[in-house]
């Protein structure tokens, strides 16, 4: 279907905002920087934890090697996406802007590794990702999907001055829609 997702819905109004390539971008501590074949194992040992039930793991290699090759790709389909957290020890995590065709909106997301937990990695690198790329969605809303259960990161989306809508995620009834308002 021409113009249209998977879903068979409209697809959303392409957006290269950045360009085709990940630009790296740096915080107080940390580097947002593409994704590279060094970074697998540690995503590898994230995704076949009992932490990625988020997104219904654990997983086998298999697909975790999809999940990875998935958030990579995004930047080249829509010049945005996720980037690796890196500490100067390597990945801890990941944040980044995506749209995949079962979202009804923008979404900035997270996940910091367990090794790199409960030091802010998340919200610092989620403010800079909404720092960067508002103006380019002027006028969306971006929201974050989270779990009901994740206290973390409704900590973190309230730091980032999210509210919880009250509503929940059609592609995830268990997913509570936080809004970051709409980009300026």
């Amino acid at each position: 279907m021409t113009g249209a997702d998977i879903t068979g819905r409209a697809a959303p109004p392409p957006h290269r905002p950045a360009g085709d390539a990940v630009r790296a971008m740096r915080t107080a501590r940390l580097t947002l920087r593409a994704h590279a074949p060094g970074d697998w194992p540690a995503f590898r040992t994230f995704y076949a934890s009992e932490d990625a039930r988020i997104l219904g793991g654990p997983h086998g290699a298999a697909h975790a090697w999809t999940l990875f090759a998935a958030d990579a790709g995004h930047w080249a389909l829509h010049g945005f996406g996720w980037f690796v957290l890196d500490d100067g020890t390597g990945a801890v995590g990941t944040c980044g802007l995506h749209r995949p065709p079962h979202h009804d909106e923008l979404e900035i997301g997270w996940i910091t590794f367990a090794p790199a937990r409960g030091r802010g990695y998340a919200t610092e690198a989620a403010r800079a990702v909404l720092d960067r790329f508002r103006a380019a969605f002027a006028g969306e809303r971006i929201v974050s999907y989270i779990d009901a259960g994740n206290a973390a990161s409704r900590a973190v989306a309230r730091k980032l001055g999210a509210t919880d809508t009250g509503a929940r995620a059609r592609h995830d009834p268990q997913a509570e829609i936080w809004s970051h308002g709409r980009a300026a």
